[in-house]
């Protein structure tokens, strides 16, 4: 199984505003957060921190689905402090403009989460 996003996919990714993130056994309807994507990495951050329901969900399963527009996947979650810190925060900025202060202080810095696919291409979805 391939745990790396496709350049396919990765221009899908950096292209959204958004994602839908559902972490542990999909029962949950999942948490619309903004992403970049750095250095190939999918990253998600938690504006509240490290106390963040779905970022704490994140870290106890370690598994979960993202949802953008109409593909699906089933993923992996890693926890912790993904580095290099300054070059996501710079990924924000350009992305979200002023709004990406949420994203950019210690505490978000502490809940980044990188998302990696759990098999190779995605699920396209329903409807």
């Amino acid at each position: 199984m391939s745990t790396a996003w496709t350049p396919r996919e990765l221009a899908l990714l950096g292209g959204a505003r958004s994602l839908v993130l559902s972490a542990g056994d999909g029962g949950h309807p999942g948490v619309e957060v903004g992403m970049v994507v750095v250095r190939g990495a999918l990253l998600v951050r938690a504006q509240r921190g490290t106390g963040s329901l779905w970022y704490r969900a994140a870290r106890e399963s370690g598994r979960g689905r993202v949802r953008v527009g109409a593909t699906d996947r089933e993923v992996l979650l890693e926890t912790g402090h993904e580095r290099p810190a300054e070059a996501i925060d710079a990924a924000y900025r350009a992305k979200y403009g002023a709004a990406a202060v949420l994203l950019t202080g210690p505490d978000a810095h502490a809940a980044t989460v990188r998302i990696r696919p759990v098999a190779s291409g995605p699920t396209a979805g329903r409807g």
